[in-house]
């Protein structure tokens, strides 16, 4: 079985919950997080990630991204298959 790697767009329900959804997707291991600038102040997290290609994997991680407090949108940007 391979890896999938997924690469979301996460955008914060306020500027002040900002801080502490990071912290939190942040001890999901993700193999890179970046901060992006939307408009106004306002950022986003790119976040990417590799996991196992299996059943339910995918979801699974979406559905931990989305518990997170603060988290208002998640946005798919890439899925790909690792070499």
């Amino acid at each position: 079985m391979g890896e999938v790697i997924c690469v979301y767009r996460i955008l914060p329900s306020s500027p002040e919950k900002f801080d502490s959804m990071k912290k939190a997707l942040e001890e999901l291991k993700p193999d890179r997080i970046e901060e992006e600038p939307i408009a106004f102040g306002l950022k986003a997290i790119k976040l990417t990630k590799v996991i196992p290609d299996g059943p339910g994997e995918q979801d699974e991680l979406e559905k931990k991204i989305e518990s997170i407090d603060g988290v208002d949108n998640i946005e798919t940007v890439m899925v790909s298959r690792s070499l």
